[in-house]
């Protein structure tokens, strides 16, 4: 390990103030440039564990970095992932008030609500018999790191860039529905924003899960039934501000909208 657990704890710590205090920090990688990735995931596990200490609770797991573009620009080839906990869930139609956040970004994704608990290794399919319902779901992305000046140590580190997640009034069953195939449309204030399609994530949504249950399950950890797994972004973050509406319309699996306060 490059880190002594003495500046593993500094670097959570920096980043839970960060947070409190709604003011961005340097990138870790610039104050402990020997950080490695496993690290970042020391550091993360650091800032949730106090979180469920305090009462927080898990309700599911984000998946980050699935595009190929992110990964070339963040020089990495494989995603990263994070934790969500219950006080970020939020439903269709939501105002968020974004005086809690720093620098928010939005992102529309396909959520997984799993019917089964799965252990890794797993396949695509196996995954897909385990889904209880797939709906849209809008992630709020925010970066405790100054202008998003971010590498992948850094937002591992920062919970995948973390916030809050907005998801659809219906959970739609995954029969024989090909998800690579399903379109997005972001708009942001009535105006188009972002599209893209599932095969963008990962080749995948459910490759993107598989994924994040193999991973997970190198470390002993799986996903429960009722978890909410959110698969990954199929087209480029979009800034957010107070006032903006922004609307995501998913093929053959409906709506779902917010508003920025």
């Amino acid at each position: 390990m490059s880190l002594s657990q003495e500046q593993i704890s500094q670097a959570a710590q920096s980043l839970s103030q960060a947070a409190k205090d709604l003011k961005p920090i340097a990138a870790l990688t610039e104050t402990f440039p020997g950080i490695t990735v496993e690290e970042a995931y020391q550091i993360q596990t650091i800032n949730i564990d106090a979180r469920l200490k305090a009462g927080a609770r898990v309700v599911g797991k984000k998946i980050g970095l699935t595009s190929p573009a992110m990964q070339q620009m963040l020089g990495v080839g494989e995603p990263d992932y994070g934790m969500l906990l219950e006080d970020m869930l939020l439903y269709q139609g939501v105002e968020f008030d974004t005086s809690t956040l720093l620098q928010p970004r939005i992102e529309g994704e396909i959520a997984f609500v799993m019917g089964q608990d799965l252990m890794g290794p797993v396949t695509p399919v196996e995954v897909a018999m385990a889904t209880a319902g797939v709906t849209p779901a809008l992630e709020i992305i925010d970066s405790r790191v100054k202008d998003w000046k971010i590498k992948i140590q850094d937002t591992v580190a920062d919970n995948a860039s973390a916030a809050a997640f907005v998801i659809g009034a219906t959970l739609i069953p995954l029969g024989s529905m090909d998800l690579r195939h399903v379109g997005f449309v972001l708009t942001k204030n009535g105006r188009l924003a972002g599209t893209g399609a599932g095969a963008a994530v990962l080749g995948s949504p459910l490759q993107s899960v598989a994924w994040l249950i193999n991973k997970m399950g190198e470390m002993g950890v799986g996903v429960k039934a009722g978890e909410i797994i959110l698969s990954g972004a199929a087209s480029a973050a979009v800034d957010v501000a107070p006032g903006d509406s922004i609307h995501l319309v998913v093929d053959r699996l409906g709506e779902v909208a917010c508003r920025f306060a």
